[in-house]
């Protein structure tokens, strides 16, 4: 997957915000004090999401393949080290293997250097380049260890099992919490399924009588708030799941779009 950059972020963010400002005019003049204007706003809250969500996905897979690959490549420096390379050197004979993603942003960084840029300036171009926590974290061990000489491939041998005890510290972390995701999505399909039978099967042969010394809401005004709670349920509650699966708030948006694309779909069928 290609990286996404933060430009592409931001102007996908504003071309999404114009687009659902242009649903919701359209609903204005179209369906203003209706309850088809509310379809416009949810369309419109999609819209705004909708992209932004994939890009961030896209960007998030990129990410994980290039820390997949690091510690292939601090393993291919020790072993070049080894042979008496210099690091960058090392660094250089690297870039000409195979290492995901990783492999371009290698190659860039070694034509910086033939350009005239130094060692240092280079990885710390890197860094700000592919932005990952684990990159953020072993640029400046590298820096450090480059500047200290020495024996050097110790200190990336054990970058490198550092790197990889991350890696499975991550995969058995999303392990762990999928179960409460799913949870998060048997819970909104139950709610689903338990506001349609309620609605054929309660609310409307009890229309207009009283209850309480008050006449029970409409149909249609029942469906308008069991379409406002099942959105409301979808998005926060896939929010929470992308923090708990994933460790951001951002990585929840793609699950509350699915939902609530569900839950519209669904209430729109069955109601």
């Amino acid at each position: 997957m290609p990286k996404i950059g933060k430009s592409v972020k931001r102007i996908t963010w504003i071309a999404s915000a114009f687009l659902a400002a242009a649903i919701i005019g359209l609903g204005f003049f179209t369906a203003w004090g209706t309850p088809v204007f509310e379809e416009f706003v949810f369309f419109a809250i999609i819209a705004v999401f909708a992209s932004s969500s994939i890009l961030n996905y896209i960007d998030y897979k990129w990410k994980r393949a290039v820390d997949e690959h690091l510690p292939n490549l601090f393993r291919s420096i020790v072993q070049a080290q080894e042979t008496g390379m210099t690091l960058p050197r090392a660094l250089e004979e690297a870039a000409k293997r195979d290492y995901g993603p990783l492999t371009a942003e290698l190659r860039k960084m070694n034509a910086q250097i033939s350009w005239g840029m130094t060692f240092e300036e280079a990885l710390v171009a890197l860094a700000k380049r592919v932005d990952t926590m684990l990159i953020q974290r072993t640029v400046p061990l590298i820096i450090e260890a480059n500047r200290s000489g020495g024996r050097v491939e110790k200190v990336f041998d054990h970058m490198g099992k550092f790197v990889q005890s991350t890696l499975l510290l991550h995969k058995e972390r999303q392990n762990q919490t999928r179960p409460y995701i799913a949870i998060i999505y048997v819970a909104f399909f139950v709610f689903i399924f338990t506001i349609i039978l309620l609605f054929k099967s309660f609310f409307v042969d009890i229309e207009g009588l009283p209850l309480l010394g008050t006449a029970v809401m409409a149909p249609t005004e029942i469906k308008r708030l069991f379409f406002h709670m099942a959105a409301i349920q979808a998005f926060f509650g896939c929010l929470v799941a992308g923090k708990m699966g994933e460790g951001t708030i951002n990585a929840g948006l793609k699950h509350s779009l699915v939902l609530m694309v569900c839950g519209y779909l669904a209430l729109k069928l069955f109601l």
